[in-house]
């Protein structure tokens, strides 16, 4: 087939970016025509931090066949590559910002036309996180002029169904892992030190975490990532009202792919204290670096991570059963056993799942 994916692609940084990218690369594979059109202009606002990786370190191969030719500010534009669109068999759409998407996927999908290729919604995010009312209506109506939506987990497809009468296809997210992580390679003593790796926004819930670390004496913490808004703010001042300074290290900023490995190197386990969540990938970049996971049970979460198996679960927004989780982990035995019972990777496998759903006939 001739497939077109409508998303940010590599070099972009984030995510969405590698996953768009390893998903085009996955479909050019199973013997399709891809090519993936991305942006030019992105957003109209600054995201925190750099937008690309350094073109000299890339991540993931680029895929070849990009085109850079969409901009938020060029109506125009969002029509025209429309029109240009309607000579592939389908079209995907990677949904994750409705209020920044909606109006230009909108455009595509009407300048496509009624008898142009399937269109599939690939919803990274149904809904932003903080969502009001003003996304739910977007959401409605351009999830209306879709041939199909395509989720990652089933509590994202009940959302999708009340939402919309389009059709909706599940299938997990298959893992597509910067760096080069080796499970083997971790040390097996403990070190009593813990991680957040990711892009920190509120309702990751990162404060929580901190706050839990404060029963938890000669315990540690690195938090890498991105700083959302005033987070990094917020969380200095949080650190010292609980005297935490030598135990939280904050390391603000995107982590590139070569220095993932030795965050995870120095970590007994990776926390995801979520508040909410839809579908992540971190857990399963901890498990390829052999490093076991707490986490509450939202989003992807319970699915990824087997309680009492190869991670710990708990209940989002609660401290004490977080700090409870913690205290579990270090009990004598726990850490090792957790750790000997992390799966082996199918990514492969999952990837070709993933892209025969996508593939699959109206």
């Amino acid at each position: 087939m001739k497939i077109a994916i409508v998303g940010p692609a590599h070099p972009y940084k984030g995510g969405i970016a590698q996953h768009t990218t390893a998903l085009a690369h996955h479909l050019k594979a199973a013997g399709n025509d891809v090519d993936i059109i991305s942006w030019s202009k992105q957003y109209p606002f600054f995201y925190p931090g750099v937008q690309f990786v350094a073109t000299d370190k890339p991540e993931l191969p680029v895929f070849p066949h990009t085109k850079r030719v969409l901009s938020w500010r060029n109506p125009a534009g969002w029509l025209r590559w429309g029109r240009k669109l309607r000579k592939y068999d389908k079209v995907i759409f990677a949904w994750y910002v409705p209020t920044i998407q909606g109006p230009i996927y909108l455009s595509i999908l009407k300048a496509l036309g009624k008898k142009g290729p399937e269109t599939i919604l690939l919803c990274h995010n149904i809904v932003r996180h903080g969502a009001g009312a003003n996304d739910l209506k977007i959401v409605r109506v351009v999830f209306k002029q879709a041939t199909r939506i395509l989720v990652h987990t089933d509590t994202q497809a009940a959302l999708a169904a009340e939402l919309t009468k389009t059709p909706i296809s599940v299938a997990a997210m298959p893992a597509h892992l910067p760096g080069h992580p080796d499970a083997n390679s971790h040390p097996t003593k403990l070190q009593d030190h813990l991680l957040f790796f990711g892009l920190v926004r509120k309702y990751k819930g990162v404060d929580l975490l901190i706050r839990a670390l404060a029963e938890l004496p000669g315990v540690t913490l690195t938090i890498a990532g991105e700083m959302w808004g005033k987070q990094q703010e917020s969380l200095e001042l949080l650190i010292a009202e609980l005297k935490l300074g030598t135990r939280v290290k904050l390391l603000p900023g995107y982590v590139a792919a070569e220095n993932i490995s030795g965050l995870f190197q120095a970590a007994d386990a990776l926390v995801m204290p979520y508040r909410s969540g839809t579908a992540s990938q971190t857990s399963e970049l901890a498990f390829a670096h052999g490093v076991p996971v707490i986490a509450t049970k939202v989003g992807s979460m319970p699915q990824q991570i087997r309680d009492g198996v190869d991670g710990l679960l708990c209940d989002p927004d609660d401290i004490a059963g977080l700090a409870a989780s913690i205290k579990h982990f270090y009990e004598p035995g726990v850490a090792a056993s957790l750790r000997s019972r992390i799966p082996r990777s199918t990514s492969e496998t999952d990837w070709q799942h993933y892209v025969d759903v996508i593939t699959s006939t109206k």
